[in-house]
């Protein structure tokens, strides 16, 4: 121990190893958390592997508002973490470090938690002990962590409702609320690669964590490390296993999300292609499409539950690689769509047929588009929304999701609420609606049908018709606080099967949609920067954009700077919106661009927005075509300008 300890001082001295390394990993050396540790900072100072070890242990992973996520594989995988090898090629043990989802982590987290949850559980005046909902994915190292997590919280008094294998985000949602569990928390990294994985935390709501209970728990977590005092035996929670009768539960639901079910009868049947890229959705989503009506195609290879998901480069649903498997399989059966969903479930990609029978990628801004138009139009038509109620109908979207979702929902004379990224503050906003509600309905509003809730959010609340983020992910019911790539699947080939009804592909439809609302065009683009290193370039660049920000950008005039870290602003419902390091700068011609830090990933976010609208009413086929050109044409130039000056900030 003391040569190790002397090459760690030796690294520091030299510069190799950073200070706040080379204490965490005295730190750990010193409460001899374990022989594997020590034989694994052992192996990487002798090999001289700095940059790995700053890697891990820089800092002590920091339990953010939505959990903690980060690399569960190192870049580099010693002896002793890899173990005598196993045929799914994981590694024997996580990743050792301060800064890495392995087990100190997960005990770390859930005793935080567990603690936060028995006091709040006991000032509430609630019976009995609090459960807590546990799900994971089918990345490495998911069962084993949900398992200790499940561990932990029933030796500090809660019940662990643990579910019996790998299920989506959106269904622990729903088994919060249908349980009644105090909290929740989903292992998973969602569409990160394979060396991540994540912890993700919901309150009681269903939803994820927001204030107080955020920053409550987060004291807690950062109060003290993996070290706890199991309660007497006597006052321990209990394992509970839960399962298919949460799922059959949850599909019922589900299927009442369809606004009309005999589109789904005519002949012939849509055709959908489906892929969860090795992911959880194939256990909701295969059986609910057939249910349906909706012939669908699975993706074998994909749906063999994977962490290394071998077929892919990256299981995101947003990059078109993703898709190249379903592509081909919708070729061969000449499919109507290819829909995938992403690790977790909580993210939907589509592909469908353009008029000349091509598969079209579409982006997540116009997938949600489609869906919040036709879910209007059909609500207005089947007479649930009227001229009487529609002022309590909502459309909620992210600020940096697509401005056409605002113009359609303002077009319908419904009303549109935009947050901060992130699901959690949609969510927020659905347990508003709720705690709105009269008492009398809202002590049984989990036992009401959808049509009950839907009827009584109409009267005295507000109906949540449509929730949507760029990044892909969507909810149109309100028993799920999050993104649900289930209802998302099912629901966007409802609008593929109405757009078979007229005699159009989506595709065509998406361009009616813009020939009434003008063309919105919207770009996404990131810059990585991995590591220490890299997190500090990331800070500075925020800070640049705050502190020096562009006068023009691109040759054209920035009118004006939206800080949302610094100003106070308000959403449309008069909420002040929380502070956050996100930038906006609006130019000449109502061009737009929002610079942001990513909150699970090492990387800065770009988002571009671009839009015209027809000289007269609509736009004649031509004239759609000619604006798509021009308006992606200035979206490349813009980020070619973008790119430069963020390489010159970051220098």
């Amino acid at each position: 121990m003391s040569t190790l300890l002397d090459s760690i001082a030796s690294a520091e001295s030299s510069g190799a190893l950073l200070k706040s390394s080379a204490e965490n990993i005295r730190e750990m050396l010193s409460k001899g958390t374990s022989k594997l540790a020590e034989t694994v900072i052992s192996e990487l100072a002798a090999e001289g592997r700095w940059e790995e070890l700053n890697n891990r242990f820089f800092r002590t992973m920091a339990f953010g508002t939505g959990g903690l996520r980060g690399k569960t594989i190192g870049a580099v995988v010693t002896k002793a973490e890899a173990g005598p090898g196993r045929p799914d090629g994981r590694p024997q043990h996580a990743c050792i470090g301060t800064n890495a989802m392995n087990e100190y982590n997960i005990a770390r987290a859930t005793r935080g938690l567990a603690q936060y949850v028995r006091d709040w559980h006991r000032l509430e005046g609630k019976p009995g002990r609090p459960a807590i909902a546990i799900s994971h994915d089918t990345r490495f190292f998911s069962r084993e962590f949900a398992e200790l997590a499940a561990k932990v919280m029933t030796d500090l008094g809660c019940d662990a409702l643990l579910f019996e294998g790998p299920r989506s985000t959106p269904e622990l949602s729903f088994a919060v609320r249908l349980k009644n569990a105090a909290a929740g928390i989903n292992i998973t990294a969602s569409h990160n690669p394979p060396g991540y994985n994540g912890y993700k935390v919901y309150f009681d709501d269903g939803g994820q964590v927001v204030a107080p209970h955020d920053q409550g728990i987060i004291d807690r977590v950062n109060a003290g490390d993996d070290s706890y005092e199991a309660l007497p035996e006597s006052e321990r929670g209990k394992i509970l296993p839960i399962g298919r009768e949460v799922d059959e539960a949850y599909m019922e639901r589900l299927e009442k999300l369809i606004v009309d079910p005999e589109l789904f009868r005519r002949k012939p049947a849509l055709k959908t292609v489906y892929t969860p890229l090795h992911g959880v959705g194939g256990v909701i989503i295969v059986p609910m499409l057939h249910r349906l009506g909706v012939e669908c195609f699975p993706v074998q290879s994909q749906m063999v539950p994977d962490g290394l998901f071998p077929t892919v480069k990256s299981p995101n649903p947003e990059y078109p690689e993703a898709l190249s498997l379903g592509l081909e399989l919708a070729d061969r059966e000449k499919a109507d769509l290819v829909q995938a969903t992403d690790p977790d479930d909580d993210r939907m990609g589509v592909a469908a047929r353009d008029e000349s029978g091509k598969l079209v990628l579409l982006t997540g801004n116009q997938i949600g588009s489609l869906m919040v138009w036709y879910r209007l139009k059909r609500f207005f038509e089947k007479g649930i929304l009227t001229e009487g109620n529609r002022d309590r109908a909502v459309v909620i979207k992210s600020l940096v999701t697509t401005d056409l979702q605002k113009v359609i929902a303002l077009g319908f004379g419904v009303k549109c609420v935009e947050t901060l990224t992130g699901f959690k503050y949609i969510g927020a906003k659905q347990r508003l609606y709720e705690e709105n509600l009269p008492e009398a309905i809202r002590t049984r509003y989990r036992d009401l049908s959808e049509e009950q809730t839907r009827e009584a959010r109409l009267k005295d609340s507000l109906f949540f018709v449509f929730g949507g983020e760029e990044s892909y992910g969507y909810n149109t019911g309100d028993f799920v606080r999050d993104k649900d790539g289930n209802a998302a699947v099912i629901c966007f080939a409802e609008v593929a099967a109405y757009a078979a009804s007229q005699g159009i592909t989506v595709v065509t439809l998406l361009d009616r949609i813009y020939s009434e609302y003008g063309f919105y065009l919207e770009r996404g683009e990131s810059l990585t920067f991995d590591g220490a290193e890299g997190a500090a370039k990331i800070t500075k660049l925020v800070d640049s954009y705050a502190g020096n920000p562009p006068a023009e950008i691109a040759g054209v005039k920035v009118l004006s700077v939206l800080n949302y870290a610094t100003q106070d602003l308000h959403d449309s419902e008069g909420e002040l919106i929380p502070k956050e390091a996100m930038i906006t700068f609006e130019t000449e011609g109502g061009w737009k661009v929002t610079v942001r830090p990513s909150g699970t990933e090492p990387k800065i976010k770009y988002y571009l927005y671009a839009s015209e609208k027809p000289d007269s009413g609509t736009f004649t086929k031509e004239e759609l075509a000619a604006t798509k050109h021009r308006v992606a044409t200035g979206l490349d130039n813009l980020w070619l300008w973008l790119k430069a000056d963020a390489e010159g900030r970051a220098a």
